[in-house]
């Protein structure tokens, strides 16, 4: 897998991993404010923005293709961010590549299985939002702005829809409109995102102290919850949680001067 990506300044490696329906173009402000002190590179994984489609879609999958990323940028150790589904891709190549990890951050996401909080459980969100976006026919769509009127029909949050707009792409060849995303193969492997790389998997791992751990979590998103931070210390008994104030799970972009704070302290720690 030929991962699409970005790269911007010199130094020290430091990859940035998106989440679910994300890109490479969404981390773009946060790379380059890291590009005064390290190489960074931003990936688009598979099945998102310009990279790849797959039938396959699970954690596994993503890792191996972060590892690859690493042989073809002959990268050999790195400090390596991931946020939500990039975040658990993060946790889950960290865990099995210890070596070519320098520090992780793990921003908004958790290594739990999200289907055990039921009713508040993100897949319900998640699977009306990949059904909505199968159910869009391009067919009849002239405009970006049909797209947000479809979406905010299905979708009770106008911040999600504007970030799903993100991934609208005018095909200049086919002069349609369509996703930069592979709507139909997210939607089938949502349970494995939903669940995958949860505490269980990390068991026969346990502890993980080979290399320091971030936690940023935002005030108002339930992604991390208080009760989560137990299962944290299991897994990474030497791991930092910092909570960013009036932010949801966007944090970097609702709060882009206190994510920067708290990541920029924990890159000039000494250790």
């Amino acid at each position: 897998m030929n991962l699409f990506y970005r790269v911007e300044g010199v130094g020290k490696p430091l990859v940035i991993i998106h989440g679910l329906y994300g890109s490479s173009d969404n981390w773009l402000t946060v790379a380059k404010k890291l590009s005064a002190g390290y190489r960074v590179f931003l990936i688009d994984q598979r099945n998102h923005g310009r990279s790849p489609d797959s039938e396959e879609h699970n954690y596994e999958a993503l890792k191996n293709d972060l590892a690859g990323f690493f042989d073809q940028q002959k990268i050999g150790k790195a400090i390596v961010m991931g946020h939500s589904m990039g975040g658990k891709t993060a946790m889950s190549f960290a865990a099995d590549y210890p070596e070519r990890i320098e520090k992780l951050i793990v921003v908004d996401i958790v290594p739990k299985d999200y289907f055990l909080l039921n009713d508040e459980s993100q897949y319900y969100l998640h699977n009306n939002i990949l059904r909505a976006m199968t159910e869009l026919d391009f067919n009849r769509i002239e405009s970006r702005k049909n797209v947000e009127e479809f979406l905010n029909e299905r979708i009770d949050s106008s911040q999600i829809v504007q970030f799903l707009l993100k991934n609208v792409h005018h095909n200049k060849e086919t002069h349609h409109f369509e996703w930069r995303l592979n709507v139909q193969v997210l939607y089938e492997n949502l349970d494995e995102i939903i669940s995958g790389v949860n505490a269980r998997w990390f068991d026969d791992r346990l502890p993980i102290c080979s290399y320091p751990v971030l936690f940023i979590k935002g005030a108002n998103s339930n992604y991390i919850l208080p009760e989560d931070f137990a299962s944290i210390r299991r897994i990474y008994p030497e791991a930092f949680i910092v909570e960013i104030p009036d932010a949801g799970h966007w944090l970097h972009a609702e709060q882009p001067k206190l994510f920067m704070e708290a990541v920029w302290g924990f890159l000039k720690k000494a250790m």
